[in-house]
């Protein structure tokens, strides 16, 4: 585990993390739901895609 020093994690490895914990992981196994920590891990590696890619101009609110 990262300590809090750390700057955030690759997709990369964010994506190595989630899959690893997936196999592993005897609840997730054993359901069709991942687990808290699956779904924690899983937004970790969301924000970590969001952070590489380039951000699309923003449309005005409908009114």
């Amino acid at each position: 585990m990262q300590s809090p020093h750390h700057s955030a994690p690759s997709v990369e490895q964010a994506r190595e993390d989630y899959e690893e914990h997936r196999r592993y992981c005897r609840q997730c196994a054993l359901g069709p739901s991942p687990c808290a920590a699956a779904k924690h891990l899983r937004r970790v590696y969301n924000n970590a895609m969001r952070t590489t890619q380039p951000t699309a101009p923003r449309r005005p609110a409908a009114r």
